[in-house]
């Protein structure tokens, strides 16, 4: 007797992605109340829990965590065989939903993006830019699939994989007294005027920590401005109106160009991993476990010092 096919899978795989019934309903536009008869048909099938209900979220078993994987094969090659079939397009589709910190969405992603775009046309991409912390949160919320950010932090759920490395400079006009120096002192750093990012910044979390191991509080900084954007900052650095530390992807434009002078700060460790995070209560989406296969060490940095939780 042939095995009784596993039914609603399609339905199943929403819901694990998006860890959410209600989620889920809406994509597919169906009731809550059909996308929970479905999945318990289907857990009927298996004799086996697929979903933990908690809190209104939906989070896969170790038994769902499996299925879920031989779920998105199915419906790939599902998809496969009609586009083979009737001559229509196939391949990834959907949606993918990345939030990335400035350095990385603004540096590193857009390569990456342009590749991923020339091989899954049919997805449709959404990148938010902001800073690490509020890129964390958009992981642990479910509004991104992938983040990107350098610096860890959020639950214990979260799950980080280095992808790049990076390294923050001290940044000074061209005129400045500095500019033909190669190194400082912090002393020297608290007593200059200082323009820095805003809380929740992953390059600010790297200069504070830096500082601490040195035995100096980030309250020893004279911090004469915030911004939300290292081009913001950048802009302000150009303008005279103090100095930075900044990521040298962030300035290598101005530096190529003469403008700006980059200085290292003696005794300060400021090199950083850059990462990808991933929320392990929801299952990877096929456009972001495609995103992922794209993603490599980037060649222009090597390993960097892990940065502390």
């Amino acid at each position: 007797m042939a095995p009784e096919p596993l039914p609603h899978l399609e339905t199943f795989a929403e819901a694990a992605e998006r860890g959410s019934f209600t989620a889920a309903a809406k994509h597919l536009g169906l009731s809550q109340a059909a996308v929970s008869q479905r999945i318990q048909q289907l857990e009927t099938t298996l004799r086996t829990q697929l979903f933990r209900r908690e809190g209104g979220r939906a989070t896969l078993t170790d038994a769902g965590r499996r299925l879920h994987g031989y779920a998105r094969r199915i419906l790939d090659l599902t998809a496969e065989a009609r586009a083979e079939v009737t001559g229509t397009p196939g391949g990834v589709t959907g949606e993918l939903r990345l939030a990335a910190s400035s350095v990385p969405g603004q540096h590193l992603l857009p390569h990456t993006l342009a590749a991923f775009r020339a091989r899954h046309p049919g997805v449709q991409v959404r990148v938010s830019v902001s800073d690490t912390d509020a890129v964390l949160h958009e992981v642990e919320s479910g509004s991104a699939h992938l983040g990107f950010v350098g610096d860890r932090g959020g639950g214990r759920h979260l799950e980080f994989r280095r992808f790049a490395g990076d390294e923050l400079l001290l940044v000074v006009p061209k005129g400045h007294p500095w500019a033909r120096r190669k190194r400082v002192t912090p002393a020297d750093l608290a007593a200059q005027p200082l323009i820095q990012r805003e809380r929740g910044s992953g390059s600010r979390h790297t200069l504070e920590r830096a500082l601490e191991r040195v035995g100096m509080t980030p309250g020893t900084l004279n911090v004469v401005l915030e911004l939300g954007s290292s081009e913001a900052i950048t802009g302000a650095v150009l303008e005279g109106l103090g100095v930075a530390v900044l990521s040298r992807r962030a300035v290598q434009k101005e530096v190529r160009a003469g403008r700006l002078r980059t200085l290292r700060i003696e005794g300060l460790t400021l090199e950083r991993d850059l990462f990808v995070v991933r929320d392990r209560r929801r299952a990877l989406s096929a456009p972001a476990q495609s995103f992922l296969a794209l993603l490599r060490p980037d060649p222009e940095a090597g390993r960097a010092t892990p940065t502390r939780s």
